[in-house]
């Protein structure tokens, strides 16, 4: 098959790879001119992932038309702040046929769309909302590209497009489950990246491990709350997207959500932070959509609450703690 990467940073650079490996002819695009140069002239992404050697079958454009070129399956892989003016651009060179596939994790601001919401919204009148899709699950470029074994979740309104995602990308390193429940896979997959600052502060602040499993625990009773809310199945909370992206996402040392939120602990400023990172912390901007959007739903996300607060109130993390650990005794509700 066509396949059209919307995005050339780790985690579109890492699915470049996957899908190349099995045959498929990859047209990615950059915006960044030195990555197009890079991965056109020498077959690697020199910016994110510079120790990884891309198939001969993996091209590299500026332009998008030339990178939708006879695409069948189109990927966005640009940062969820991102998708919507991304979709607009590239809604009018799309035939229509072309399944699309999003692996961005956030919730908009403002309009609380998740990013296959967005595209079916932006792409109306020209892509099917059947043909949109997802692929989310415990997954760090870093770790994918070198072909270490990773599971995942295709998920789609439609079961038939969920089952192409699968077998696109399914490879012996890298396993892909379908999940139908589109809105509980893309609700865990934004708020665990909220749960990873608040344990990188843990981790940070030398908090301890029985504090981070209390953290990674109650964060998962708040992202089943809010899914369940918005009617998603309880059962993809105790998934691959649910329990396992949180459990990498709040452990790994790839994560950059948990490294804003280490920094954080150890008494940095997020705005020097993020000027610092050549790359997306996803869980920042979501910290804001899905506090605003528990409030105007009544979710009670105490640990979304004190990650704002912190990030954006000028909260220290102790502070937060203290608040967290001496609210008023409840029995343990798990959504």
């Amino acid at each position: 098959m066509n396949i059209s990467i919307i995005g050339a940073g780790s985690w579109g650079t890492a699915l470049s790879l996957v899908v190349a490996e099995k045959g498929h002819d990859v047209r990615m695009w950059a915006r960044e001119p030195e990555i197009v140069e890079n991965i056109s002239n020498y077959h690697k992404n020199g910016v994110y992932l510079p120790d990884i050697q891309l198939p001969e079958n993996v091209t590299a454009w500026s332009d998008l038309g030339q990178a939708l070129k006879d695409a069948e399956v189109v990927v966005f892989a640009t940062p969820s702040h991102t998708i919507r003016n991304m979709a607009g651009e590239v809604k009018n060179l799309l035939k229509g046929t072309e399944r699309i596939v999003t692996v961005a994790k956030g919730i908009e601001m403002d309009t609380f769309m998740t990013m296959s919401q967005v595209l079916s919204e932006v792409l109306d009148g020209v892509v099917s909302d059947d043909y949109i899709g997802v692929l989310s699950g415990p997954s760090h470029a870093e770790e994918v590209s070198r072909h270490m074994p990773t599971t995942v979740v295709s998920s789609s309104n439609s079961k038939q497009t969920a089952l192409i995602i699968q077998e696109v990308f399914m490879t012996p390193h890298f396993r892909v489950y379908v999940n139908r429940d589109i809105i509980g896979v893309e609700v865990s997959g934004a708020v665990k990246n909220i749960m990873a600052i608040a344990a990188g502060i843990g981790d940070g602040a030398d908090l301890g491990d029985n504090a981070k499993a209390a953290l990674i625990t109650r964060g998962l009773a708040e992202m089943r709350r809010l899914g369940m809310r918005l009617g998603a199945s309880q059962e993809t909370f105790a998934g691959l997207t649910g329990v396992g992206d949180l459990i990498v996402t709040c452990t790994s040392r790839h994560s950059r959500n948990r490294s804003v939120g280490y920094r954080i602990g150890k008494g940095e400023k997020l705005k020097d932070i993020v000027s610092s990172m050549n790359m997306v912390a996803e869980g920042v901007k979501t910290t804001r959509s899905v506090y605003t959007w528990a409030k105007s739903l009544n979710v009670n996300m105490p640990i979304t609450e004190k990650v704002h607060q912190v990030l954006f109130e000028d909260l220290s993390p102790q502070d937060a703690v203290f608040q967290l650990m001496t609210r008023d005794p409840k029995e343990e509700i798990i959504f």
